[in-house]
């Protein structure tokens, strides 16, 4: 495995992400977010989203009065993201850059990352570099709140399953295939969109996700210099179960005098 951004970013499955994602309630776990940024005292400011994708959780946190800075590697995918940026006026800055090099001009109150964008990074030590950078970009006592896929979820839930959908604005076909050695699920998606002939047109990606143990990312923010804060059944106040799909992380940034 070559490092993370072998994965293909979205290109053609950009335009019909949103449609086939309605199953994500992003409002609930906006809702979330606000209350733990809350919960830390982050009530305004700068706030970073990572592998924002189309803007969705972007556009929600921006209601909510964050000024939101959103980062990805996917120009089809930010060029949705901006045209919901136009109707909505909100004023969010979208940067075309990979998660584990990002670069801002300055710190962040907070830094997110929701739908397992984390394991869109295959690669531990550029985990590593990812948490490293958002320690860095932080202000001093800065909230970096993520969420990971867990292995559970590859092995027991997703590994070698197709998944098939067929909507009005396209169909697409989801294949996975899981290797419990490397920890690396890779899905093969078909997508067929339909052109004013009548027919459909195919395109084809690859994207690859690595499960990473609670214990290792644990390790990995403390090797970057964070301070876990918590650690929890995803977009809830429970703790960890054997058979969590998803969990949520949070932890401070450490270093930095006030």
């Amino acid at each position: 495995m070559k490092k993370s951004e072998e994965s293909c970013s979205y290109g053609a499955f950009a335009s019909v992400y949103d449609t086939f994602m309605d199953n994500v309630n992003y409002e609930e776990w906006a809702d979330y977010l606000v209350e733990r940024l809350k919960e830390y005292g982050i009530f305004d400011g700068l706030v970073l989203e990572l592998g924002c994708g189309t803007g969705t959780m972007t556009e929600l946190l921006a209601a909510e009065g964050y000024d939101m800075i959103g980062v990805d590697n996917s120009e089809e995918m930010l060029a949705e993201a901006m045209e919901k940026r136009m109707e909505s006026g909100h004023d969010i800055l979208y940067l075309l850059q990979e998660m584990q090099e990002f670069e801002l001009y300055g710190t962040v109150r907070a830094i997110i990352s929701v739908c397992d964008s984390i394991n869109y990074i295959t690669e531990r030590e550029e985990l590593l570099r990812v948490f490293c950078l958002a320690n860095n970009y932080l202000d001093p006592g800065g909230i970096l709140i993520f969420d990971i896929n867990t292995v559970y979820k590859y092995e027991e839930i997703l590994g070698e399953r197709t998944i098939a959908e067929n909507r009005e604005d396209g169909s697409f076909i989801w294949e996975n295939s899981y290797d419990p050695k490397s920890r690396i699920n890779v899905y093969e998606l078909a997508l067929f969109l339909p052109r004013e002939d009548g027919l459909y047109e195919k395109e084809e990606e690859v994207h690859y996700q690595r499960a990473y143990t609670a214990e290792c990312v644990k390790e990995l923010l403390l090797e970057a210099g964070m301070e876990l804060l918590a650690v929890y059944d995803a977009y809830t106040l429970d703790a960890p179960r054997a058979d969590s799909e998803r969990l949520t992380f949070i932890a401070r940034e450490k270093g930095k005098e006030a």
